[in-house]
């Protein structure tokens, strides 16, 4: 989707694409510098070449796929939207709606999951490339952080919101049990990233 096409479309009066998609391009931008990077880097330095060609390998099958994942958030969010509009006339009619609203809000979470994972994932590239990155490139590395950090709280955040709904208590466990973990996960690769950064300035 265009830039332009986008910024639109989250600026209409429509609930998609939202935040969840924004947390996807979020992502895939970290990406998209965290490739420039690592190819600057294997440039100055070509004793890291080969993990820096890695890193920009990596980060470019991400931008991909978190690209993808901008207009899959939308859609996910669009199930949720059909299921609220099911018919409730009958009794029979409710009870389906209700179960299809479950499964659309579970659903839901599939793809802001994907983003906290690949945001993770940029985080730790971005902290390699703000230790042993060409250090011209560490302000690009550190936005790039910033970046990956920002669709990570927004993957977060949109995971709890679809949870609100949900009643099957095994997935809820299973879903706070992840996000504790992704939160420190973040913290602690933010805090190294922010000591780092903090050298620089």
């Amino acid at each position: 989707m265009e830039i332009k096409r986008f910024l639109d479309k989250v600026a209409s009066d429509r609930p998609t694409p939202g935040g969840g998609s924004a947390s996807a391009l979020a992502g895939a931008l970290s990406a998209a510098l965290i490739a420039m990077v690592a190819g600057l880097s294997a440039k100055k330095d070509r004793k890291q070449g080969k993990e820096m060609g890695k890193i920009r390998k990596r980060a470019l099958a991400l931008q991909e796929r978190l690209l993808l994942a901008v207009d899959e958030d939308a859609k996910s969010f669009d199930g949720v939207i059909r299921a609220f509009r099911l018919p409730k006339k009958t009794e029979r009619d409710s009870i389906h709606r209700t179960r299809e609203i479950q499964k659309a809000y579970r659903a839901a979470t599939r793809t802001p999951r994907l983003v906290c994972l690949q945001a993770l994932l940029l985080l730790d590239y971005s902290r390699v490339l703000i230790i042993k990155g060409n250090p011209n490139a560490v302000s690009d590395a550190g936005v790039a952080a910033f970046l990956a950090d920002a669709a990570l709280a927004g993957g977060l955040l949109n995971i709890g919101i679809n949870l609100v709904p949900v009643t099957e208590k095994t997935f809820l466990k299973k879903m706070r049990l992840l996000m504790t973990q992704w939160a420190k996960n973040r913290n602690h690769l933010m805090g190294e990233i922010l000591r780092h950064l903090a050298k620089v300035r």
